[in-house]
């Protein structure tokens, strides 16, 4: 007797957790609605998936970028429709402007009432359509095997980014035979035949070159060519703007990162250098210096430029050799080439930038004026003791300054960093990467308005045992606009004094272990206790409100 298979009815919910399984979906991360409950329905017969519930949609999309960043993988969100929507976009920008795989799934009303303006109801193509790589909204149940499908291609395909897929209740609580379909299989482009060659031949024109590495899409091969590639060519290797952890930055031949603070000999050098090989990296107006140490369109320097996107490469720039190519196939390739037996004459130009990099490396001295804790110290203090693979996030602020320039990135992975700087981002991210490795150290940095942001994320915390470490940094104002007021309009202060509430107090509400530090000496004692806690941690570091930065007295 013949067996026919016959695909069985099913809801909209169950057929799109199916999907989401299937392309190896492991966390989410919701604020629950009523937009979306046979979503929810269906997860709970899905032990394989955890839901992580947060307590702001802004956390959960933030806490989906956090996971994209550390796993190379689309990071899930779900929302519920309007407010739910606007609050996630947040993170959709975030994704968006750090190349960040996601997927942000939003509730929608149902398909007969819309634009009729029904509660909650929102256009999420036209409102996601230019913040997101692609904005689409499932109209038939039929479909949601083949979009959510093409919704992880696009997320991961050439330059990566996050897709906004909007689920009206009708598609949802529908019923229908929908056969499943395979995960999403995702294809890299390689650089062409002549240009490895084309390469080799513009570094042996080169008196100083300089790589530039940044983007997303590294793992451990392309990291391990790439230091083999500058290895073999003794070439000097900076890291974009929030991309320190691309190149171990005990390496040799990592010269520091072109982000707010750079160094002024490694901004010499970006402008004396005669060659640029940059490897993954937008050149964005950061990384390129108000795109003035590198001018657009035509830099002064003889640019190699790969990129994934071919859509990128000319878009601001014009490169000498644009090379279209993922960061893993493009390093692989230029990994296998070999100097010629001549001595590379740029050896002293290499040892130069070490060392200037080791300088500005290196922890300052106390001042004599100044009060509370001394930054450099305690970054440096934990880029010594903490393990290899410890994961660092920060959302936005000048305090970020010193985690960039004081702490050395080890491992591929461990840089939790917003290009877009947003405020708010560092303690969701932390809690994803702690949930997603929590054999790991995960350390947050954030300003005391940074932290207030997303202060109550520690209830998450707390609730789904994430023992992340959370480093509050407190000066009474928000740093940044402060410096740029002073700058602008000296010692006329609007608007960027804060009366802050009792960190320690506010912790130690949700759970946490926390303390307050008053001075670097201190410090190291009371880290070791919040390791030790075994739960999250807040400590307070009161800082001098006049060090605006490592280097800057704000009455300066």
């Amino acid at each position: 007797m013949t067996t026919t298979q016959t695909t069985p009815s099913r809801n909209g919910g169950q057929i799109l957790v199916e999907a989401l399984r299937r392309n190896q979906v492991d966390t989410i991360y919701c604020v629950p609605g009523e937009s979306y409950l046979p979503v929810l329905d269906a997860l709970a017969d899905h032990d394989s998936i955890r839901t992580i519930v947060t307590r702001h949609e802004g956390a959960a999309s933030n806490m989906a970028d956090g996971y994209g960043k550390l796993t190379g993988r689309p990071g899930i969100a779900f929302v519920t429709r309007g407010p739910g929507a606007t609050h996630a976009a947040n993170g959709v920008h975030t994704a968006m402007q750090d190349s960040t795989p996601m997927i942000l799934f939003v509730g929608q009303v149902a398909n007969q009432i819309k634009e009729r303006e029904g509660f909650q109801e929102v256009d999420y193509r036209r409102v996601f359509g230019g913040l997101a790589k692609w904005a689409t909204e499932i109209e038939d149940i039929a479909r949601i095997p083949e979009i959510v499908s093409r919704a992880f291609s696009v997320a991961m395909s050439g330059r990566k980014g996050p897709v906004v897929v909007a689920l009206p209740e009708d598609v949802l609580f529908g019923a229908a035979a929908v056969a499943d379909v395979p995960p999403a299989r995702i294809s890299e482009a390689a650089p062409d035949a002549a240009a490895p060659a084309e390469l080799a031949a513009l570094l042996r024109e080169a008196q100083r070159p300089l790589v530039v590495v940044g983007g997303t899409g590294w793992n451990a091969t392309a990291q391990a060519a790439l230091r083999e590639f500058a290895t073999a060519w003794n070439l000097p290797v900076a890291a974009s703007f929030r991309r320190q952890d691309v190149l171990d930055n005990r390496d040799a031949h990592y010269v520091g990162q072109l982000g707010l603070g750079v160094s002024a000999a490694l901004a010499r050098t970006v402008s004396e250098a005669d060659l640029l090989i940059v490897i993954g990296s937008r050149l964005s107006e950061i990384t390129s210096g108000n795109y003035e140490l590198i001018r657009s369109p035509r830099p002064a320097q003889r640019l190699v430029h790969v990129h994934a996107d071919p859509e990128e490469l000319g878009r601001v720039f014009l490169a000498d050799l644009p090379i279209n190519a993922s960061v893993a196939n493009a390093a692989t390739a230029f990994a296998a080439l070999q100097p010629a037996g001549a001595a590379l004459p740029w050896h002293g130009w290499t040892e130069a930038a070490r060392a200037a990099y080791v300088a500005h490396n290196t922890p300052l001295a106390r001042g004599a004026s100044q009060r509370g804790v001394e930054m450099s110290s305690v970054v440096a203090h934990l880029s010594n003791t903490l393990p290899d693979d410890t994961v660092i996030s920060n959302g936005a602020g000048n305090y970020t300054v010193w985690v960039h320039r004081f702490y050395r990135y080890k491992q591929l992975g461990t840089e939790l960093a917003p290009t877009n700087g947003a405020m708010g981002y560092g303690l969701p991210a932390a809690i994803a990467a702690k949930l997603a490795a929590p054999e790991r150290t995960v350390v947050c940095f954030a300003g005391d308005g940074c932290f207030m942001m997303y202060p109550q994320e520690l209830a998450t915390a707390m609730q789904f045992g994430a023992a992340v470490i959370v480093i509050v940094v407190n000066n009474g104002m928000l740093g940044t606009i402060r410096m740029h007021q002073e700058r602008e309009y000296p010692g006329r202060i609007s608007g960027t004094q804060l009366a802050n509430p009792d960190f320690i107090a506010l912790a130690r509400a949700f759970g946490a272990h926390a303390e307050r530090v008053e001075h670097e000496s201190d410090f190291p004692a009371a880290l070791e206790r919040a390791r030790a806690a075994g739960r999250a941690a807040v400590l307070e570091l009161v800082t001098d409100p006049q060090q605006i930065t490592p280097a800057l007295r704000l009455d300066q």
